[in-house]
C-alpha cells in the first residue's frame, strides 16, 4: 500500500535554474520533480508534486493533503514569512510536515530569516540544495514510520 506525499513549492520556484543560479544553482524545477518521484517511488510513497505562484492554491492543495492524511514536504518560498492563511492550513494537518528551503535561510537578510512555517513543521531542512528535497522526503519516510 502507498502512502500520500505532497511536495510543495511556492513562489518563483517554477524559476529554478534561471533566477539566481549563483544562490538557488542551476537545477529546474523538473530536474526536482524527477528527483522526488524517484526518492518517493522508492520509499512506497504516491507522490503529488506541485508550485504555485498563488497563495489560494497552496492552501487547497494543503486540504486535500488534510482528506487525505498525506504527509507534506512544502517549499513555500517567500510565503515562509508572512502567510498567516498557509499557516493556518499547515496547522490543520494531522500527518507530519516537513519543510525544505534550498538556501539556508538563517544565514540570509533579516527579511528571510524567521519562517512562520516552521513553527508548525517537524522538521526543518535548509541549506541543502535541491538535494535537500531528497533529504525531506527521507525525513517524512522516518516520521510516518518508514526506514
Amino acid at each position: 500500500m502507498t502512502r500520500p506525499l505532497f511536495v510543495l513549492n511556492g513562489p518563483n520556484l517554477n524559476m529554478l535554474g534561471q533566477r539566481e543560479p549563483e544562490l538557488y544553482g542551476s537545477a529546474t524545477l523538473d530536474d526536482v520533480r524527477a528527483d522526488c518521484t524517484r526518492v518517493a517511488g522508492e520509499l512506497g510513497f504516491d507522490l503529488f508534486f506541485a508550485q504555485s505562484n498563488a497563495e489560494h492554491e497552496i492552501i487547497e492543495w494543503l486540504h486535500d493533503a488534510y482528506r487525505e492524511e498525506a504527509t507534506v514536504v512544502i517549499n513555500p518560498a517567500g510565503f515562509s514569512f508572512r502567510s498567516i492563511p498557509l499557516l493556518d492550513a499547515l496547522r490543520m494537518l494531522r500527518a507530519p510536515v516537513v519543510e525544505i528551503h534550498i538556501t539556508n535561510i538563517h544565514a540570509r537578510d533579516e527579511a528571510h530569516r524567521h519562517s512562520l512555517v516552521s513553527s508548525v513543521a517537524s522538521t526543518v531542512i535548509a541549506g541543502a540544495g535541491v538535494y535537500g528535497y531528497e533529504l525531506a522526503i527521507r525525513a517524512a519516510d522516518r516520521l510516518t514510520g518508514g526506514g
